[in-house]
Protein backbone atom coordinates (compact mmCIF):
# COMPACT_ATOMS: atom_id res chain seq x y z
CA UNK A 1 0.00 0.00 0.00
CA UNK A 2 1.47 3.49 -0.95
CA UNK A 3 1.96 5.48 2.29
CA UNK A 4 -0.82 8.34 2.67
CA UNK A 5 0.87 11.71 4.05
CA UNK A 6 -3.07 12.05 5.60
CA UNK A 7 -1.96 8.67 7.36
CA UNK A 8 0.25 10.78 10.01
CA UNK A 9 -3.46 12.04 11.51
CA UNK A 10 -4.93 10.68 14.05
CA UNK A 11 -8.67 10.75 14.21
CA UNK A 12 -11.85 9.95 16.30
CA UNK A 13 -15.18 9.17 15.09
CA UNK A 14 -17.48 9.43 17.93
CA UNK A 15 -21.00 7.27 16.88
CA UNK A 16 -23.52 7.65 19.65
CA UNK A 17 -25.49 4.05 19.98
CA UNK A 18 -29.14 4.13 18.48
CA UNK A 19 -29.57 7.46 19.74
CA UNK A 20 -33.00 8.64 18.91
CA UNK A 21 -33.91 5.65 20.67
CA UNK A 22 -31.95 5.96 23.37
CA UNK A 23 -33.30 9.38 24.36
CA UNK A 24 -36.40 8.06 24.44
CA UNK A 25 -35.36 5.17 27.22
CA UNK A 26 -33.86 8.05 29.59
CA UNK A 27 -36.69 10.14 29.40
CA UNK A 28 -39.04 7.12 29.90
CA UNK A 29 -36.84 4.98 31.93
CA UNK A 30 -39.75 2.35 31.71
CA UNK A 31 -38.60 1.63 28.10
CA UNK A 32 -35.31 0.01 29.05
CA UNK A 33 -34.42 -3.19 28.09
CA UNK A 34 -37.62 -3.46 25.41
CA UNK A 35 -38.41 -2.77 21.96
CA UNK A 36 -38.76 0.35 21.17
CA UNK A 37 -39.42 2.14 17.37
CA UNK A 38 -39.27 5.83 16.66
CA UNK A 39 -40.68 7.25 13.79
CA UNK A 40 -43.29 9.40 12.41
CA UNK A 41 -45.69 10.38 14.31
CA UNK A 42 -45.82 7.06 16.04
CA UNK A 43 -48.27 5.13 14.45
CA UNK A 44 -47.41 1.92 13.08
CA UNK A 45 -50.07 1.70 10.73
CA UNK A 46 -49.12 4.93 8.99
CA UNK A 47 -47.42 5.04 5.84
CA UNK A 48 -43.92 6.53 7.45
CA UNK A 49 -40.38 4.85 7.79
CA UNK A 50 -38.14 3.69 10.78
CA UNK A 51 -36.24 6.65 11.88
CA UNK A 52 -34.56 4.67 14.82
CA UNK A 53 -34.60 1.42 16.65
CA UNK A 54 -33.18 0.76 19.62
CA UNK A 55 -31.09 -2.54 20.41
CA UNK A 56 -33.73 -4.67 21.66
CA UNK A 57 -35.48 -4.02 18.70
CA UNK A 58 -33.02 -4.53 16.09
CA UNK A 59 -32.84 -8.18 17.39
CA UNK A 60 -35.99 -8.78 15.38
CA UNK A 61 -34.68 -7.31 12.30
CA UNK A 62 -35.86 -4.29 13.09
CA UNK A 63 -33.70 -0.95 11.31
CA UNK A 64 -33.50 2.20 9.95
CA UNK A 65 -35.67 3.35 6.75
CA UNK A 66 -37.99 0.35 7.08
CA UNK A 67 -41.65 0.97 6.64
CA UNK A 68 -43.41 0.85 10.41
CA UNK A 69 -45.57 -1.57 8.94
CA UNK A 70 -43.05 -3.78 8.55
CA UNK A 71 -41.15 -3.15 11.89
CA UNK A 72 -44.94 -4.00 13.67
CA UNK A 73 -44.88 -6.79 11.58
CA UNK A 74 -41.94 -7.94 12.72
CA UNK A 75 -42.48 -7.15 16.66
CA UNK A 76 -46.00 -6.10 17.72
CA UNK A 77 -44.69 -5.89 21.16
CA UNK A 78 -42.47 -3.60 20.46
CA UNK A 79 -43.14 0.59 21.63
CA UNK A 80 -43.54 2.76 18.90
CA UNK A 81 -43.10 6.43 19.76
CA UNK A 82 -43.28 9.38 17.43
CA UNK A 83 -39.92 11.35 16.06
CA UNK A 84 -39.28 14.18 18.56
CA UNK A 85 -36.40 16.70 17.38
CA UNK A 86 -36.52 19.30 19.68
CA UNK A 87 -35.60 16.34 22.39
CA UNK A 88 -32.89 14.76 20.17
CA UNK A 89 -31.39 18.50 19.56
CA UNK A 90 -30.85 19.35 23.32
CA UNK A 91 -29.30 16.15 23.79
CA UNK A 92 -27.01 16.31 21.18
CA UNK A 93 -26.17 19.35 22.14
CA UNK A 94 -25.18 17.99 25.55
CA UNK A 95 -22.64 15.18 23.60
CA UNK A 96 -21.05 18.21 21.32
CA UNK A 97 -20.51 20.25 24.78
CA UNK A 98 -18.21 17.32 26.18
CA UNK A 99 -16.55 16.85 23.01
CA UNK A 100 -15.32 20.04 22.47
CA UNK A 101 -13.34 19.85 25.38
CA UNK A 102 -11.61 17.81 23.86
CA UNK A 103 -10.62 19.21 20.21
CA UNK A 104 -11.35 22.38 18.74
CA UNK A 105 -11.47 20.42 15.34
CA UNK A 106 -15.12 18.82 15.57
CA UNK A 107 -16.86 17.91 12.42
CA UNK A 108 -20.66 17.04 13.41
CA UNK A 109 -22.06 14.44 11.22
CA UNK A 110 -25.80 14.84 11.99
CA UNK A 111 -27.04 15.07 15.65
CA UNK A 112 -25.47 11.93 16.76
CA UNK A 113 -22.14 11.35 15.16
CA UNK A 114 -18.57 13.13 14.67
CA UNK A 115 -15.12 13.26 13.79
CA UNK A 116 -12.52 14.43 16.15
CA UNK A 117 -8.68 15.48 15.02
CA UNK A 118 -6.84 14.62 17.70
CA UNK A 119 -3.53 14.62 16.09
CA UNK A 120 -2.24 17.53 17.20
CA UNK A 121 -3.28 16.27 20.87
CA UNK A 122 -1.22 12.98 20.08
CA UNK A 123 1.96 14.68 19.09
CA UNK A 124 1.78 16.46 15.61
CA UNK A 125 2.36 15.29 12.16
CA UNK A 126 5.91 15.05 12.34
CA UNK A 127 7.76 11.79 10.83
CA UNK A 128 7.57 8.99 13.04
CA UNK A 129 7.95 4.96 12.93
CA UNK A 130 5.65 2.39 14.21
CA UNK A 131 5.96 2.42 17.29
CA UNK A 132 5.69 6.01 17.58
CA UNK A 133 2.34 5.44 16.10
CA UNK A 134 0.75 2.67 18.57
CA UNK A 135 2.20 5.43 21.25
CA UNK A 136 -0.15 7.68 19.67
CA UNK A 137 -2.77 5.26 19.11
CA UNK A 138 -2.33 4.74 22.72
CA UNK A 139 -2.97 8.05 23.32
CA UNK A 140 -5.93 8.74 21.39
CA UNK A 141 -7.49 5.45 23.10
CA UNK A 142 -7.34 7.15 26.42
CA UNK A 143 -9.07 9.95 25.07
CA UNK A 144 -11.71 8.20 23.40
CA UNK A 145 -12.36 6.25 27.12
CA UNK A 146 -12.56 9.06 28.63
CA UNK A 147 -14.87 10.89 26.25
CA UNK A 148 -16.82 7.58 26.89
CA UNK A 149 -17.17 7.81 29.84
CA UNK A 150 -17.98 11.65 30.48
CA UNK A 151 -20.55 11.25 27.86
CA UNK A 152 -22.14 7.84 29.97
CA UNK A 153 -21.93 9.85 33.16
CA UNK A 154 -22.91 13.04 31.68
CA UNK A 155 -25.79 12.11 29.96
CA UNK A 156 -26.45 9.10 30.99
CA UNK A 157 -26.64 7.74 26.81
CA UNK A 158 -23.61 5.17 25.23
CA UNK A 159 -21.62 6.09 22.93
CA UNK A 160 -19.55 3.77 19.78
CA UNK A 161 -16.05 5.46 19.19
CA UNK A 162 -13.36 4.08 16.40
CA UNK A 163 -9.97 5.48 16.04
CA UNK A 164 -7.60 5.49 12.87
CA UNK A 165 -5.79 7.24 10.56
CA UNK A 166 -8.39 9.43 8.86
CA UNK A 167 -12.01 9.71 8.98
CA UNK A 168 -12.83 6.95 6.39
CA UNK A 169 -11.22 4.57 9.05
CA UNK A 170 -12.16 5.77 11.78
CA UNK A 171 -15.88 5.55 10.85
CA UNK A 172 -15.67 1.93 9.87
CA UNK A 173 -14.02 1.61 13.25
CA UNK A 174 -16.71 3.31 15.26
CA UNK A 175 -19.59 0.82 13.81
CA UNK A 176 -17.26 -2.50 14.25
CA UNK A 177 -18.24 -3.46 18.45
CA UNK A 178 -21.35 -1.97 18.39
CA UNK A 179 -23.21 -0.75 21.32
CA UNK A 180 -20.67 0.77 23.45
CA UNK A 181 -17.48 -0.19 21.74
CA UNK A 182 -13.97 1.50 20.95
CA UNK A 183 -12.58 0.41 18.36
CA UNK A 184 -8.79 1.05 16.76
CA UNK A 185 -8.09 0.00 13.30
CA UNK A 186 -4.41 1.50 12.36
CA UNK A 187 -2.59 1.90 8.89
CA UNK A 188 -0.73 -1.21 9.55
CA UNK A 189 -4.25 -2.87 10.37
CA UNK A 190 -6.01 -1.97 7.37
CA UNK A 191 -5.71 -4.90 4.78
CA UNK A 192 -6.43 -7.22 7.76
CA UNK A 193 -9.56 -5.83 8.80
CA UNK A 194 -10.51 -4.32 5.91
CA UNK A 195 -10.38 -6.38 2.91
CA UNK A 196 -12.84 -9.04 4.26
CA UNK A 197 -15.65 -6.44 4.36
CA UNK A 198 -18.19 -6.24 1.36
CA UNK A 199 -17.94 -2.62 -0.56
CA UNK A 200 -21.16 -1.91 1.07
CA UNK A 201 -18.90 -0.66 4.18
CA UNK A 202 -16.98 1.93 2.34
CA UNK A 203 -18.64 5.89 2.03
CA UNK A 204 -20.03 6.20 -1.46
CA UNK A 205 -21.43 2.03 -1.86
CA UNK A 206 -24.98 1.40 -2.04
CA UNK A 207 -27.23 -0.88 -3.44
CA UNK A 208 -26.50 -0.15 -7.10
CA UNK A 209 -23.12 0.35 -6.73
CA UNK A 210 -22.69 -3.22 -4.76
CA UNK A 211 -25.07 -4.71 -7.16
CA UNK A 212 -22.81 -3.76 -10.39
CA UNK A 213 -19.37 -4.35 -8.20
CA UNK A 214 -20.85 -8.18 -7.48
CA UNK A 215 -21.63 -8.47 -11.09
CA UNK A 216 -17.85 -7.56 -11.87
CA UNK A 217 -17.51 -10.72 -9.26
CA UNK A 218 -16.38 -8.06 -6.58
CA UNK A 219 -17.96 -9.08 -3.69
CA UNK A 220 -15.12 -7.69 -0.63
CA UNK A 221 -12.95 -4.74 -0.21
CA UNK A 222 -9.98 -6.73 -0.73
CA UNK A 223 -11.16 -7.95 -4.10
CA UNK A 224 -12.05 -4.10 -4.94
CA UNK A 225 -8.52 -2.97 -3.84
CA UNK A 226 -7.47 -5.52 -6.05
CA UNK A 227 -9.30 -4.68 -9.01
CA UNK A 228 -7.32 -2.10 -11.58
CA UNK A 229 -8.05 1.90 -11.07
CA UNK A 230 -8.31 1.84 -14.58
CA UNK A 231 -11.07 -0.77 -14.67
CA UNK A 232 -13.27 0.80 -12.48
CA UNK A 233 -13.13 4.12 -14.37
CA UNK A 234 -14.03 2.50 -17.02
CA UNK A 235 -17.01 0.98 -15.53
CA UNK A 236 -17.98 4.05 -13.19
CA UNK A 237 -17.15 7.59 -13.76
CA UNK A 238 -13.87 8.26 -13.60
CA UNK A 239 -14.23 10.76 -10.13
CA UNK A 240 -16.24 7.54 -8.47
CA UNK A 241 -13.78 4.77 -9.73
CA UNK A 242 -10.66 6.21 -8.60
CA UNK A 243 -12.45 7.29 -5.40
CA UNK A 244 -13.54 3.67 -4.78
CA UNK A 245 -9.86 2.39 -5.55
CA UNK A 246 -8.64 4.65 -2.90
CA UNK A 247 -10.90 3.77 -0.17
CA UNK A 248 -10.42 0.27 -0.80
CA UNK A 249 -7.17 0.73 0.13
CA UNK A 250 -8.19 2.41 3.30
CA UNK A 251 -7.11 6.14 1.67
CA UNK A 252 -9.13 9.19 2.70
CA UNK A 253 -7.15 12.57 2.34
CA UNK A 254 -10.51 14.70 3.26
CA UNK A 255 -10.12 17.00 6.24
CA UNK A 256 -11.92 17.45 9.38
CA UNK A 257 -13.97 20.19 8.53
CA UNK A 258 -15.37 22.35 11.38
CA UNK A 259 -17.71 24.86 9.80
CA UNK A 260 -20.63 23.63 7.67
CA UNK A 261 -22.92 25.89 4.98
CA UNK A 262 -26.08 24.38 3.93
CA UNK A 263 -26.77 23.74 0.25
CA UNK A 264 -30.38 22.88 0.24
CA UNK A 265 -33.70 23.14 2.75
CA UNK A 266 -36.36 20.24 1.53
CA UNK A 267 -39.64 19.17 2.75
CA UNK A 268 -41.74 16.22 1.46
CA UNK A 269 -45.17 14.89 2.11
CA UNK A 270 -45.80 10.67 2.32
CA UNK A 271 -49.29 9.91 1.49
CA UNK A 272 -51.48 7.88 3.79
CA UNK A 273 -53.02 6.23 0.33
CA UNK A 274 -51.50 6.23 -3.24
CA UNK A 275 -53.40 9.36 -5.07
CA UNK A 276 -54.43 9.69 -8.75
CA UNK A 277 -53.11 12.54 -11.03
CA UNK A 278 -56.50 13.69 -12.29
CA UNK A 279 -57.83 16.36 -11.76
CA UNK A 280 -59.44 15.84 -8.00
CA UNK A 281 -56.22 14.86 -7.14
CA UNK A 282 -53.71 17.06 -8.27
CA UNK A 283 -55.42 19.27 -6.09
CA UNK A 284 -54.30 17.91 -3.36
CA UNK A 285 -51.12 18.06 -4.62
CA UNK A 286 -51.00 21.44 -4.99
CA UNK A 287 -52.53 22.16 -1.95
CA UNK A 288 -49.25 19.75 -0.21
CA UNK A 289 -47.14 21.92 -2.61
CA UNK A 290 -48.40 25.27 -1.01
CA UNK A 291 -47.74 23.52 2.71
CA UNK A 292 -44.34 22.67 1.98
CA UNK A 293 -43.87 26.05 0.49
CA UNK A 294 -45.25 27.52 3.59
CA UNK A 295 -42.71 25.28 5.66
CA UNK A 296 -39.31 26.00 3.62
CA UNK A 297 -40.04 30.02 3.24
CA UNK A 298 -40.31 29.93 6.92
CA UNK A 299 -37.13 27.31 7.56
CA UNK A 300 -35.16 29.76 5.21
CA UNK A 301 -36.19 32.98 6.94
CA UNK A 302 -34.86 31.86 10.30
CA UNK A 303 -32.09 30.79 8.64
CA UNK A 304 -31.03 33.69 6.75
CA UNK A 305 -31.19 32.13 3.19
CA UNK A 306 -32.51 32.81 0.13
CA UNK A 307 -32.62 30.77 -2.76
CA UNK A 308 -33.11 30.01 -6.78
CA UNK A 309 -33.58 27.12 -7.69
CA UNK A 310 -37.05 25.11 -6.56
CA UNK A 311 -37.18 21.39 -7.86
CA UNK A 312 -40.24 19.37 -7.52
CA UNK A 313 -39.85 15.57 -6.46
CA UNK A 314 -42.73 12.99 -7.22
CA UNK A 315 -42.50 9.59 -6.00
CA UNK A 316 -44.94 7.26 -8.04
CA UNK A 317 -46.66 3.95 -6.30
CA UNK A 318 -43.94 1.56 -7.70
CA UNK A 319 -41.27 3.79 -5.85
CA UNK A 320 -39.93 5.69 -9.34
CA UNK A 321 -38.82 8.92 -8.34
CA UNK A 322 -39.10 11.93 -11.14
CA UNK A 323 -37.29 15.11 -9.86
CA UNK A 324 -37.84 18.70 -12.00
CA UNK A 325 -36.02 22.06 -11.48
CA UNK A 326 -36.44 25.05 -12.53
CA UNK A 327 -33.74 28.43 -11.75
CA UNK A 328 -35.45 31.93 -11.27
CA UNK A 329 -34.39 35.37 -12.16
CA UNK A 330 -33.78 36.69 -8.66
CA UNK A 331 -32.64 34.52 -4.84
CA UNK A 332 -35.93 34.51 -2.78
CA UNK A 333 -37.49 33.48 0.25
CA UNK A 334 -41.09 33.86 -0.31
CA UNK A 335 -43.59 31.02 0.22
CA UNK A 336 -45.95 32.57 -3.16
CA UNK A 337 -42.37 32.79 -5.37
CA UNK A 338 -41.89 29.37 -4.21
CA UNK A 339 -45.04 27.70 -4.59
CA UNK A 340 -45.78 29.34 -7.92
CA UNK A 341 -42.50 27.79 -9.13
CA UNK A 342 -43.29 24.58 -7.68
CA UNK A 343 -46.93 24.24 -9.37
CA UNK A 344 -45.35 25.80 -12.22
CA UNK A 345 -43.33 22.16 -12.70
CA UNK A 346 -46.06 20.23 -12.16
CA UNK A 347 -46.90 19.88 -16.47
CA UNK A 348 -42.96 18.44 -16.45
CA UNK A 349 -44.46 14.95 -14.77
CA UNK A 350 -46.12 12.11 -16.36
CA UNK A 351 -49.47 11.58 -14.49
CA UNK A 352 -50.17 7.95 -15.84
CA UNK A 353 -49.81 6.32 -12.45
CA UNK A 354 -50.48 6.94 -8.78
CA UNK A 355 -48.51 9.26 -6.40
CA UNK A 356 -46.72 8.37 -3.39
CA UNK A 357 -44.96 11.19 -2.60
CA UNK A 358 -44.34 14.70 -3.13
CA UNK A 359 -41.52 17.30 -2.12
CA UNK A 360 -39.87 20.38 -2.98
CA UNK A 361 -36.41 21.46 -2.76
CA UNK A 362 -34.46 24.82 -2.84
CA UNK A 363 -31.22 25.55 -3.40
CA UNK A 364 -28.72 27.70 -4.84
CA UNK A 365 -28.21 29.88 -1.98
CA UNK A 366 -26.70 33.03 -1.55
Amino acid sequence: MNPDPQNKRVIIHVDMDAFFAAVEQRRRPELKGRPVVVGGDGDPFKRRVVSAASYEARTYGIRSAMPLREAYRRCPGAVFLPVDFEAYTRASEEVFNILKGYSQLIEPAGLDEAFLDMTAACGGVEEFGTSEVRERFEQASVIAKDIKKRIREGTGLTASVGIGPNKLIAKIASDMNKPDGLTIIREEDIQRVLFPLPPSRLWGVGKKTAERLKSMGIETIGQLAGAPAETLMDAFRKGIGQGLHEHALGIDESPVITTWERRSMSREVTYQWDIRGDTRDMKVIRETLSLLAGEIAGALRQEGYRGRTITVKIRYHDFQTVTHAKTIPHYTDSRDVIEEGAVGLLSAFQWTKKVRLVGIRVSNFE
